[in-house]
């Protein structure tokens, strides 16, 4: 099973295994039981009659339409034959309860919906004695329906609009849906004009053809991008820092203009008002404000470009074996279509079963209305809660399973020398292994992900319904609290797809898998930290890349129409569309990288290029490595002549004893070459720590400068608090990690201290 304190499989090999074990057994058992209660939940409601009544529809009384009914005790009209009405019709479909977003209406079942309009109650005796539908209430003879007094409340409001059955709910649906326009402003709060929502859906129609296609195109140009992006990695990385680092450079001089000219002509004019000078004098302080912050931000931002700019090699390298990976593995290329179809098929049956449950439970009678409702009470009230929990489990257990699949087949990749020596599907191979081995290290990983992720969604939800009631203290600690869960939950997600991979490679349980990935990882933080950030605003650029091609070309096909108001929904949709193909795709990229980059850190961290101990990677990975080597090669070499020079130094000194002074020397220089060795491990750990106080010194000068003086307390207050939860435990974890890791001395210092105690 394997904990986070376990001794499993201490000896690590870091080689795909094929003699594997089920992994984390238990959590696969507490899953596979999870969902037995998820089905269950599925058969109550079909066993209760709560699917039926949402496919066939029940009246206000209780009654299901279509079938035999029974008496509900101290409802009227209860327990009816309804086997020939099939059909729910409602007094008054335009009736719209907006906040609850249902039909307040009174229901009937009637054998047939009304295909024509009907005016008067002559009209509704008429249809009532030719069809058999009677649209009145049930007590209400339909003979007498022009003269009874309850007509003008039990029968339908007049006119009587046209209505057709829904294809598979049976529900008689107005054919003219203006009546809804009043709900459809309120969902869509841009609209304020009917009339323009109307041209919105007329345009979308007209353009569904051309909208199919965008969408299309979308598709295709996010496949050609995964394949091509290692040839334009280098060009984009570079483009983006001289981008970024040119932007800063001229919004900083932009502010510092706008502050000078203000000084110069701001007070120009001696005979303003009171109040008007004290408004300018507070706008130079903004702008001042504004433009030391700025400058501060782009002093660091230099600093870091500087400090970072040897490391992005490394991101270009495994942009461009990414690439590689695709062509050789061309399967990966389907990953996002079986991942969404099966999200869609688990999203739909996930409704489905809501909805189910919104028709289940007790007949309850509305106070309000009078109408008669069914309602979950007592124990099965709960029943929600455990499928709301069930639908971001599964979720997240789907998208970790595609995680696996890729972090395996990857693996598989980067571990086979001979690439024409892989296997004839390695992406299959990697599904049955996920299957067979690793279904509860999935489990596992996703419950953790959910426990982190329902909390954040209760937050917001209490954050979303005190908006505007609660003081300025709460809002602060609601937003702290969501944003800490954010950071906590993105930081997990990321453990745990390098677990995965850790899984992957070692057949090791959840939590052995995670302790040894996190470990590499941490020996490489500085590394981690810039192939996230400077891969993932590349990765960025390409989605933007493609939502802006596609729309340029949806503006070029829908340049005819020459009404410009019919082109916002369509191209708002196909931009949708296109960013989430593209994220998709893209996602299975990033994911591709970073299995890439802990496969490269194992390889580097247990060979080093000699015979029994060769290199798995790449050729531009190994490019990489050769040139790093160089580099230390050439820091080494002057390190080396420093090192001379003292010495020669310290030879023109008087020596008290030759065999003690040269023992000595040779003790002091193999203490210099251990302290070097020590300092140049200890850098990771001091560069980690430059790089949090400039964060946590970026984010109090944004808060001083983009919030009110009342609120800066807060915000600042909210600043520490991330410091001192994420940013401090993560360097003292680092550093504590980096002390366990501390190397032993090198073949070459035992050796030279073997020589210092012969000669001594």
């Amino acid at each position: 099973m394997g904990c986070c304190g376990s001794a499993e499989r201490t000896k690590r090999e870091w080689r795909p295994l094929e003699d594997r074990s089920c992994t984390d057994l238990p959590w696969f058992l507490l899953f596979t039981v999870f969902c037995v209660g998820m089905g269950s939940i599925c058969s109550f409601t079909i066993v209760t009659g709560g699917a039926a009544r949402l496919v066939f529809g029940y009246d206000s009384y209780g009654n299901t339409c279509g079938q035999r009914n029974e008496l509900i005790e101290g409802v009227r009209l209860s327990g009816l034959d309804h086997t020939d009405r099939k059909f729910v019709f409602f007094l008054d479909p335009c009736n719209v309860d907006i906040v609850q977003r249902k039909i307040r209406s009174t229901a009937l079942c009637v054998s047939l919906c009304p295909p024509e309009e009907l005016n008067t109650y002559q009209d509704l005796k008429r249809f009532a004695m030719l069809n058999g539908s009677e649209l009145c209430s049930y007590e209400l003879a339909a003979h007498k329906y022009p003269g009874l007094p309850e007509r003008f409340s039990k029968c339908p409001r007049l006119p009587v609009p046209p209505s057709k059955p829904l294809p598979v709910f049976n529900r008689c649906t107005p054919v003219d849906i203006s009546c809804y326009a009043k709900f459809a402003e309120a969902v869509v709060t841009f609209v304020g004009d009917s009339s323009v929502l109307h041209r919105l859906i007329a345009g979308v129609a007209a353009s569904k053809e051309i909208i199919i296609g965008l969408c299309v195109l979308a598709l295709v140009l996010s496949m050609i991008l995964m394949v091509i992006i290692r040839y334009i990695s280098a060009v984009l990385v570079w483009i983006l820092t001289a981008l970024v680092v040119l932007g800063s450079l001229a919004g900083t001089s932009v502010l510092w203009w706008f502050y000078i000219d203000h000084r110069l002509y701001g007070n120009h004019t001696s005979n303003r008002a009171k109040e008007e000078l004290q408004l300018s004098r507070d706008s130079g302080q903004t702008l001042l404000v504004y433009a030391g912050a700025a400058t501060v931000f782009t002093i660091i931002l230099l600093l870091l470009m500087l400090f970072m700019r040897k490391r992005v090699a490394l991101t270009i390298a495994l942009f461009h074996v990414a690439g590689k990976v695709f062509l050789h593995l061309p399967l990966l290329t389907l990953q996002p279509f079986v991942t969404f179809l099966a999200l869609l098929l688990f999203w739909i049956y996930w409704i489905l079963v809501l909805l189910f449950l919104g028709t289940s439970g007790n007949p309850v009678q509305n106070e309000e209305t009078g109408l008669t409702e069914f309602r979950l009470t007592g124990p099965l009230q709960y029943l929600t809660w455990y499928h709301a929990v069930g639908l971001v489990w599964i979720t997240e257990f789907i998208l970790a399973c595609q995680q696996m699949t890729v972090a395996g087949a990857v693996v598989t990749y980067y571990f086979t020398r001979d690439k024409n020596r892989l296997p004839v599907t390695p992406i299959l191979s990697s599904i049955l292994r996920l299957v067979r081995y690793h279904l509860g290290t999935v489990a596992k990983g996703a419950f953790i992900i959910t426990l982190v992720k329902i909390p954040r969604l209760f937050l917001m939800y209490i954050h979303n319904q005190l908006k505007g009631k609660e003081n300025a203290c709460a809002r602060c600690l609601l937003k702290t609290c969501i944003c800490c869960l954010w950071c906590l939950e993105k930081c997990l997600n990321y453990l745990n797809q390098n677990a995965y991979a850790a899984t992957a490679i070692n057949s090791t349980s959840f939590c052995t898998s995670a302790r040894d990935a996190f470990v590499i990882l941490v020996e490489n933080a500085l590394r981690v930290a810039t192939i996230n950030a400077v891969g993932d605003f590349v990765l960025f650029l390409g989605k933007i890349l493609i939502v802006t091609s596609t729309a340029f070309a949806g503006v070029l096909l829908l340049n005819y129409q020459r009404d410009y108001a019919e082109w916002l929904l369509p191209l708002m949709i196909v931009c949708l569309f296109s960013f989430l193909v593209a994220h998709c795709f893209l996602s299975i990229f990033e994911i591709v990288v970073d299995v890439l980059f802990l496969c490269f850190a194992i390889d580097t961290k247990y060979n080093d290029g000699t015979p029994g101990k060769e290199f798995f990677m790449d050729k531009a990975l190994m490019e990489f490595v050769e040139s790093s080597r160089r580099l230390e090669r050439a820091v080494e070499r002057g390190r080396s002549r420093v090192k001379e020079a003292v010495s020669e130094g310290a030879e023109m000194k008087p020596m008290v004893s030759d065999s003690g002074g040269g023992v000595a020397k040779q003790k002091s220089s193999l203490s210099e070459e251990v302290g070097v060795e020590l300092e140049g491990d200890g850098g990771e750990w001091e560069e980690l720590q430059e790089f949090q106080v400039y964060y946590l010194l970026v984010g109090v000068l944004v808060d001083w400068v983009l919030t009110e003086q009342s609120d800066f307390v807060l915000c600042l207050s909210e600043d520490v608090v991330l410091f001192l939860c994420i940013y401090l435990p993560t360097s003292t974890l680092f550093l504590f990690v980096s002390l366990l890791q501390a190397p032993s001395p090198t073949p070459s210092a035992s050796s030279q201290s073997a020589t210092v105690n012969a000669a001594s």
